[in-house]
């Protein structure tokens, strides 16, 4: 099984590697010491605190009212504006998304940049690359 530092557990939730090592340290994730003394995260216990986190952030936030569960919360980081189209920048922790809409739709939000957006992906297509 594969298992993780706390600086790579860190980056695949989104947080400081500080932050991990207070979870840590306060026993809220699970570590065990490799031959050189390092903490490391098994891969499956990483896998449920991801999904604990998540839960408990969504249960935060209060209840949605969509289909889409694939919510990337972050900060609008560009908007282009066409006659009839735009594009909209989402920096969403490590993740760059980009979605193309109306113009009309980007005025009625009152998109701007710098200001926090949560981008919600929907598709019957969803390609996993292994790292």
């Amino acid at each position: 099984m594969q298992s993780y530092t706390i600086g790579q557990a860190a980056r695949l939730l989104g947080v400081s590697p500080d932050t991990a090592r207070r979870w840590a340290d306060a026993g809220r994730l699970t570590t065990h010491r490799d031959e050189n003394g390092r903490r490391l995260i098994d891969g499956r216990d990483l896998a449920s605190f991801s999904v604990e986190l998540a839960r408990s952030a969504a249960a935060e936030e209060g209840t949605s009212y969509t289909s889409a569960r694939n919510a990337f919360p972050g900060i609008v980081t560009a908007i282009k504006l066409g006659d009839v189209a735009a594009q909209v920048e989402i920096q969403a922790g490590p993740h760059r998304l980009v979605s193309l809409l109306t113009r009309e739709a980007v005025e009625d939000l009152g998109l701007e940049i710098g200001m926090e957006a949560t981008a919600r992906v929907k598709s019957t297509n969803v390609y996993i690359d292994r790292t």
